[in-house]
């Protein structure tokens, strides 16, 4: 049975939930003991008379939507379609406040059904919402003007809404299906009412049910790897099948490594299958084994699909603070994954004029293009190519609340035609020949807090005992490759970047390296630790009061800030963040050789 996926959406009071509640009587969609439940319950405030049913409490069921007559959270439910197919109903909230609901609920609809009431006519949220619809690539967008009896029926008061609905529509590049309704009796729901007999087209049902929707245009075939089982004598991965399809025997590549292998065998649950096609849940047997791992995604060994780490993309921001340029993210695309960082706001949507407003600030529900680089490079289309590969969340790394649903416009090319060049001599040989395991350790901390002094004695005594070592000391880098940079938040955030890839490459040489940087703040370094594996890096605190660091100001600063010759010194005039979970955290007073004992003892375990 295929599946229809419908959300409404609109202002507060314009009727979503008693709509839906209303079609699903109609159609007899709700058990007779739930309708009765809507006739004895009543709302605060409620203006249905006593005995009648409330349509709106099939749809709020939350207590709190109960008692302040309002919509809070999405409500699913579910009616057969005459047709045979199921239709799911999301009932989004109307309040500024919930947007993040209306969005989720939009990223999973094919149908938008978007209420306006009469009396008050377009709203900034009917904007805002009809601007959402149009990014998230909803395919059919039906805007049901309702209480039209409160306007006595009159076709010049719809032919008036209609008409801005239909502009706005224009500008986003949709054509929507505009109804005049009465939801709460019903008139122009289920089927055409003669309440209003100057108007000819479909009621509320027909035109849900009169849409069969697109087919995916991808011509290629994917299988994001979900999940990877494993057995004493059986290895698979599972997910499910997003394009043509796939058979017994295809050549596939593995994204983003390019290896190669043949389907041998596919399961659709526990039985073995020839194809699996479009929106299918499946398990592959690939021979060769090759390494395969949750996040990748096979690909038919003729697709050109190609992984991008550069993105622009629209974001419709979520997050309770404003978006912050340069600041770290986690994405999140299906079951991909990659640590990113915005890069730079292109513009801000004006929701209710749909000019692109040129300024970088976008506060909570704004609507902004952006550019994004990723960490990892990854498999992106435009959303309006493929959902699936065109859209992604961002997560706050230190809170891990979502702050961000986005669309991707375009993946740019700076990096697409640079690959991996893998050579025969690897990091274990080369760690082989120095006779011992690289590692990262670095130390953080506030200026004088005695890194570099700690850097420089624990290079002399690993190097005595014959350890190949190398210092990053954020001083000496800032001589020559971040002379560029200052010390604002950014360009903080991209010299303790900058700093992470350095001693990657360092340690891939078989070298400990040892960085001496303040690196003030906790997602910039999170960003540095998500390059290596647990074994290989460690987070060390030098934890020394500020007025100790103070009292040796080896480089002056703290007497320049006291001055006010410098404005951002970290401690002073700008905030450090101590690490919530170091590896060790070493005690700034303590004497120098008790501390190298402890991080020598850090590189043993």
């Amino acid at each position: 049975m295929s599946i229809l996926r419908l959300m409404t959406c609109g202002s507060v009071d314009d009727g979503k939930s008693t709509l839906i509640g209303r079609l699903l009587v109609e159609t007899e969609s709700v058990p007779s003991d739930t309708i009765e439940g809507a006739r004895s319950i009543r709302r605060t405030g409620s203006t249905i008379a006593p005995g009648e049913i409330d349509f709106s409490l099939l749809t709020d069921g939350l207590e709190a939507e109960r008692e302040q007559g309002i919509t809070i959270d999405v409500a699913y439910r579910s009616m057969a379609l005459p047709d045979g197919r199921r239709l799911i109903i999301a009932d989004t909230p109307g309040h500024e406040q919930y947007t993040r609901n209306m969005v989720v609920a939009a990223s999973r609809s094919e149908i938008a059904l978007l209420l306006l009431d009469a009396t008050r006519g377009v709203r900034t949220q009917t904007h805002r919402h009809l601007t959402i619809c149009a990014l998230m690539g909803i395919e059919k967008i039906i805007v049901a003007i309702n209480k039209m009896d409160l306007v006595d029926n009159q076709e010049f008061t719809f032919s008036e809404l209609a008409s801005q609905v239909m502009d706005i529509g224009k500008r986003l590049g949709f054509l929507p299906t505009v109804i005049p309704i009465i939801a709460l009796t019903g008139a122009n729901v289920v089927s055409k009412s003669e309440d209003f007999g100057w108007y000819g087209g479909a009621s509320v049902l027909e035109s849900i049910q009169n849409w069969n929707g697109s087919q995916p245009d991808l011509d290629s075939s994917f299988l994001p790897v979900q999940l990877v089982s494993r057995t004493q004598d059986f290895r698979g991965v599972s997910g499910t099948v997003v394009g043509r399809g796939f058979s017994l025997g295809d050549e596939v590549r593995v994204l983003p490594t390019a290896q190669k292998g043949t389907i041998r065998k596919i399961y659709a649950g526990v039985k073995e299958v020839h194809h699996a096609g479009n929106g299918e849940a499946v398990t592959f047997e690939i021979f060769p084994e090759i390494d395969i791992s949750r996040g990748q995604v096979l690909a038919d060994v003729g697709s050109t699909a190609i992984l991008s780490r550069n993105l622009v993309a629209n974001l419709v921001w979520l997050g309770e603070r404003d978006l912050a340029i340069g600041h770290s993210y986690l994405l999140q695309s299906g079951v991909m994954q990659s640590p990113v960082e915005l890069r730079a706001v292109r513009n801000v949507i004006d929701v209710e004029s749909g000019d692109f407003l040129q300024h970088r600030e976008v506060a909570k529900n704004a609507i902004a293009e952006v550019e994004l680089v990723l960490t990892f490079p990854l498999l992106f289309t435009n959303y309006r190519a493929s959902r699936e590969f065109g859209n992604f969340i961002l997560i706050d790394r230190e809170t891990l609340q979502t702050v961000a649903a986005g669309m991707v416009n375009e993946t740019q090319t700076k990096s697409e035609n640079v690959s991996r060049q893998n050579y025969e001599v690897t990091r274990s040989e080369r760690s082989r020949l120095k006779g011992h395991q690289p590692h990262v350790i670095w130390l953080t901390g506030l200026s004088g807090s005695g890194k570099s002094t700690i850097a420089d004695a624990l290079e002399k005594s690993l190097s005595s005992d014959g350890v190949h070592t190398y210092v990053l000391d954020g001083d000496n880098l800032r001589l020559g490759l971040n002379q560029d940079l200052g010390f604002s938040r950014e360009d903080r955030r991209e010299n303790v970047r900058r700093v992470g890839e350095v001693a990657k490459l360092m340690m891939d040489a078989g070298l400990v390296v040892i960085v001496a940087l303040v690196s003030p703040f906790a997602e910039d370094r999170t960003a540095v630790k998500s390059l290596f594996a647990v074994n290989e890096f460690s987070e060390v605190w030098v934890n020394t009061p500020v007025a100790v660091c103070q009292e040796r100001d080896p480089k002056g600063l703290y007497k320049r800030a006291t001055k006010g010759e410098i404005s951002n010194l970290t401690g002073i005039g700008q905030e450090y963040e101590p690490p919530k979970e170091p590896a060790l955290v070493l005690d700034g007073t303590m004497d120098l050789d008790s501390n190298i004992f402890l991080l020598r003892g850090l590189l043993l375990t």
